[in-house]
């Protein structure tokens, strides 16, 4: 059973039909190492599936037990990295300032990179989110609500992002934060861009057309040994990857969500979703 934060909050459950094409070969990222002080850290997408009756899937499938106090399952498989960043260290969780999308512009296609320094800080500031349960921390590197009111086609997406993605997200953070506990460091950052698929307008409730990768990996080290959780969704806006859906894209209820924690770095994916 995942665990759970009661808030009263019911959301319906839908199926996404799958788009479009996966990535160019000559588009996805190699696999790399990038090493820094603080580490890069970098579902359907806010934009992904995230309409009101929006999907991942295989979502149901991917939520380990999340309760506090449990050890994290071990992994059944090595993964396959498609684009890893390379170990750092830091007792204290930091914040990097990301610099927000310009207000305005329309979305491109540009294949987004999980080695540049926009997506590590933004990795950064979600992991400092996790260590401390303050969401608002990782709030640059949550989907913008200036490109989510032109990706859904709904009649009211503001109200959609506040109450229900980043009212999730929140959630989801402080799940993260009781099974995670205290004296932790993130390690690096798994995407699997090999995986990432061009999702088409007209797809779950979206009119803009956007890149989705699902199951990234944040890795962290706690006493000595590796664990890591998975964000279950991100999604690109001009190029550059943002988390849309970070315990779960479906939900039942008004709880948090941690997705797959595992020991070791677990498995990135799986591929498909919106």
């Amino acid at each position: 059973m995942p665990f759970r934060v009661p808030t009263g909050r019911e959301q319906p459950a839908g199926r996404c039909r799958r788009a479009a094409a996966r990535a160019p070969a000559a588009r996805r990222p190699r696999p790399a190492a990038l090493a820094g002080a603080l580490i890069a850290a970098a579902g359907v997408l806010a934009a992904g599936c995230a309409g009101p009756a929006g999907g991942h899937a295989a979502a149901a499938a991917r939520h380990a037990s999340a309760s506090p106090g449990t050890p994290a399952a071990p992994a059944s498989a090595s993964p396959s990295r498609s684009a890893t960043s390379a170990p750092g260290s830091g007792a204290s969780p930091g914040v990097i300032a990301v610099p927000p999308p310009p207000a305005g512009l329309h979305q491109t296609r540009a294949f987004p990179s999980a080695h540049t320094r926009a997506f590590r800080a933004e990795m950064t500031d979600l992991w400092a989110a996790v260590a401390t349960g303050r969401a608002r921390l990782a709030r640059q590197a949550f989907f913008p609500l200036s490109a989510y009111q032109q990706v859904k086609a709904i009649s009211n997406p503001a109200a959609d992002w506040h109450t229900r993605l980043w009212a999730d997200f929140r959630l989801d953070v402080g799940a993260a934060r009781r099974l995670v506990g205290h004296g932790t460091s993130l390690v690096r950052v798994i995407v699997p861009s090999a995986q990432a698929a061009w999702i088409d307008p007209g797809v779950c409730f979206n009119s803009v057309g956007y890149w989705h990768v699902g199951g990234a990996r944040l890795v962290y080290r706690k006493d000595g040994r590796l664990r890591s959780i998975g964000i279950a969704s991100l999604i690109s806006w001009r190029g550059r990857w943002y988390v849309v859906h970070f315990g779960a894209v479906l939900r039942s209820g008004g709880y948090g969500i941690v997705d797959q924690p595992a020991a070791g770095p677990g498995v990135p994916g799986p591929a498909g979703g919106c």
